[in-house]
């Protein structure tokens, strides 16, 4: 758990954790965040206990890849 000593801003967790260095592909100013699933701005202040949360882009129809694993080609299938 991060610690701040005083009330961070959604974007001050995301850097400090380290997150963003070690995947650079990471744009906060492009890609949407949250607290607990919850839209939220990088600018929104934070309480002690939230959870921030970076949306990537969705890469599949949600409505297809039920189909898919139904037809035994899913790629989340259980071993």
């Amino acid at each position: 758990m991060w610690r701040c000593p005083r009330a961070p801003r959604c974007s001050r967790p995301s850097r400090a954790s380290g997150l963003l260095a070690r995947f650079p592909h990471i744009d906060l100013a492009a890609q949407k965040v949250g607290v607990f699933s919850k839209a939220a701005k990088l600018d929104t202040a934070l309480r002690p206990g939230d959870r921030v949360e970076i949306y990537r882009p969705i890469i599949a129809d949600p409505q297809t890849v039920p189909r898919r694993r139904l037809a035994g080609g899913g790629e989340d299938d259980e071993e």
